[in-house]
């Protein structure tokens, strides 16, 4: 499964892009493809601390770039590249219209990162252990 990601890189190119649309569109581009709401933001699970929102869609680019980029050179990039796309993008939401830069969707986002790349350093210093 991990060669089969290495293999088709644009998978993870194209999710990236779809999380950039929809982290710089002007509103709720969900919202308005399944409301007809654009002012409406569709929610996956209640907030607490962070914002699940963009806590499960940080998990899943970063789990996609892990298992695209598993070299361990490519994992610092990666790892760093991850964070900054995750804080410049929360940052970004100052200069959108009906925007909003709120900590909580920060926090969410760098917790869906960190935690990847924690299991991940887990898993690859386990597998160089084994060998």
């Amino acid at each position: 499964m991990i060669n089969y990601f290495s293999k088709y890189k644009f998978i993870f190119y194209l999710c990236n892009f779809i999380l950039i649309i929809l982290y710089l569109f002007p509103g709720s581009l969900l919202g308005c493809l399944l409301y007809d709401d654009c002012n409406l933001q569709p929610q996956i699970t209640s907030d607490y601390i962070v914002s699940s929102n963009h806590f499960y869609s940080f998990i899943l680019i970063s789990i996609l770039g892990t298992l695209t980029f598993n070299k361990s050179s490519q994992f610092i990039y990666l790892s760093l590249y991850l964070i900054f796309l995750s804080t410049i993008l929360e940052f970004l939401h100052y200069l959108i219209p009906d925007r909003l830069f709120e900590f909580r969707d920060l926090f969410g986002n760098l917790a869906g990162v960190i935690l990847v790349i924690i299991i991940a350093y887990f898993f690859k210093k386990n597998e160089n252990f084994k060998n």
